[in-house]
């Protein structure tokens, strides 16, 4: 089959010399990853990635986070060597609709080449038609992308950050673009991850003119990739939010809101967040709240204690400022140590720390996972504001608090191990949230009811909430009880704890 009846090439006619696509171009999807850059940015992607319209793409066995990016597909006429923006237009022949697939499991691997993760077989549709290039104008395009016939992306080439001509003058600095070469110029905010069944049409408009529908349907794949052979698929907290376009989006995929994430063919299995996470509601009724709320964090332990669960506080933290105290449910954020490597891949743009303080919920207390580890601040002002205005419970760290003083009096009860100058990057790499985490020397699972008071911090299962709430105010009614009895003068020898003659005395007493 030569390269003109190549149906992956029917668009275009033949084969393309190269693929080169833009990182970030849309001032939308820059807003949403909460990060700007100053010039484009570019990846090549094989062109036996191609597919027409019409065509199936394959999810691999074992990986979840297939995302589409709709966009518009540039098509070079002529060779373009150091050419200016003026002229840049003019060197394109064509425009069309492509979509450039991308599976976010093999993203951290290629370390921004994009080579696994955007060069699988199928991973370019384009088409179905072109439209000249001399019709339209480059900077009122329109892009639309639509999945399962619901519209998922709508914006313009007005949205643009770079505009069109400047991308191919740009890259006609580095290298020359030949005839046939394609230009994917980037996706705006929507791109989102798919699922098999699903079908996805990207479609892009110049006013009357149109490319038509570019359709592909998402299939599962049986065949997984081999470790002895290479690196595998991974999904993190990073990847998902990145995958699915925010980490609210991620959090309802992971909790099952968002359709299906891994498929009955995947080999790993897919977290899941608790559902307090993705509702917002969970075990903390307004009126188990209001019990926890009256009763001492000393007076929960013992109930607890009763129950056999001894490792039940957080330990090390205290209040930043006196008389804080919170009642509210888990929403957990893991740190790992600092490693240089790892902190330049984790630590920028909206990182876990960033995403868990976006995403928090009213009532929720944020968890902080910080190894103990006092030698750089877990937060800082900014975010402590940003938690109270998201209506925040309380925060806990078992690290340290950068800004302590502002961070107190910004209104939030906050539990730390003390106060550090030094930044996260320090000590720390923000790794991941909504997963369990060990604070304070106890696990804390993302939906646990935590109360804080002078005291400090107890963690208590929402399947015993309400019952040990109930026994806690019942003691607390008690020993107030008996240090009436001891301040009027009474010994604690038969009182305290009370035995059969005053028992009976307190019994007929509360019930009179």
């Amino acid at each position: 089959m030569t390269d003109s009846t190549d149906p992956r090439f029917t668009a275009l006619g033949g084969r393309p010399g190269k693929i080169v696509a833009v990182h970030l171009s849309y001032a939308s999807r820059a807003d949403q990853r909460g990060r700007r850059p100053a010039a484009p940015s570019y990846f090549f992607k094989p062109s036996s990635s191609l597919a027409p319209s019409g065509a199936e793409i394959v999810r691999p066995a074992g990986t979840e986070l297939l995302a589409f990016e709709g966009e518009i597909a540039l098509v070079i006429g002529e060779p373009a060597r150091w050419v200016t923006p003026d002229a840049a237009w003019s060197r394109v022949a064509s425009v069309t609709a492509a979509n450039d697939f991308g599976l976010y499991d093999l993203r951290a691997n290629d370390k921004g080449s994009n080579v696994r993760s955007k060069g699988g077989d199928g991973y370019t549709p384009l088409g179905p038609a072109l439209i000249d290039a001399r019709d339209v104008d480059p900077e009122n395009l329109r892009l639309r992308t639509w999945v399962d016939g619901e519209l998922v992306q709508d914006d313009s080439t007005a949205g643009l950050i770079f505009p069109l001509a400047r991308i191919v003058a740009d890259l006609s600095q580095h290298f020359t673009l030949e005839t046939g070469d394609v230009v994917l110029t980037g996706t705006p905010a929507g791109s989102s991850v798919v699922t098999p069944g699903q079908v996805v049409e990207v479609q892009v408009d110049a006013g009357a003119l149109s490319t038509g529908k570019l359709r592909t349907t998402v299939v599962q794949g049986d065949r997984a990739f081999d470790a002895a052979i290479g690196s595998l698929p991974a999904a993190d907290d990073t990847q998902r939010t990145e995958a699915w376009g925010s980490p609210e989006a991620a959090a309802a995929a992971r909790s099952g809101d968002a359709g299906e994430t891994g498929g009955e063919a995947a080999d790993e299995p897919v977290s899941v967040a608790s559902p307090v996470l993705a509702t917002g509601s969970g075990p903390l009724s307004p009126a188990l709240r209001d019990k926890l709320s009256r009763v001492p964090v000393a007076a929960l332990s013992g109930q607890l204690r009763k129950r056999g669960l001894n490792d039940v506080t957080i330990d090390g933290v205290h209040p930043l400022a006196p008389g804080s105290r919170f009642v509210g449910t888990a929403r957990t954020l893991r740190f790992v140590p600092h490693r240089e490597d790892l902190f330049a891949a984790h630590g920028g743009g909206q990182n876990a720390q960033k995403r868990a303080f976006d995403a928090v919920e009213a009532g929720e207390v944020i968890v902080i996972e910080a190894r103990g580890e006092t030698g750089s601040g877990t937060l800082g002002d900014i975010l402590a504001l940003r938690a109270h205005a998201r209506g925040a419970a309380a925060i806990v760290t078992d690290g340290g608090v950068r800004d302590a003083e502002a961070v107190a009096a910004v209104g939030i009860p906050v539990f730390a191990a003390g106060p550090h100058p030094a930044v996260l990057g320090r000590r720390h790499v923000p790794w991941e949230t909504d997963v369990a985490v060990g604070c304070g020397g106890t696990t804390v699972e993302p939906g646990d009811i935590l109360v804080g008071d002078g005291d400090g911090v107890i963690v208590i299962p929402p399947a015993l909430a309400d019952e040990v709430a109930d026994a806690a105010l019942a003691q607390e009614e008690e020993d107030a009880w008996i240090a009436r009895q001891v301040a009027s003068g009474h010994p604690v020898e038969g009182l305290f704890p009370m035995n059969a003659s005053w028992r009976a005395r307190f019994d007929s007493e509360k019930n009179a």
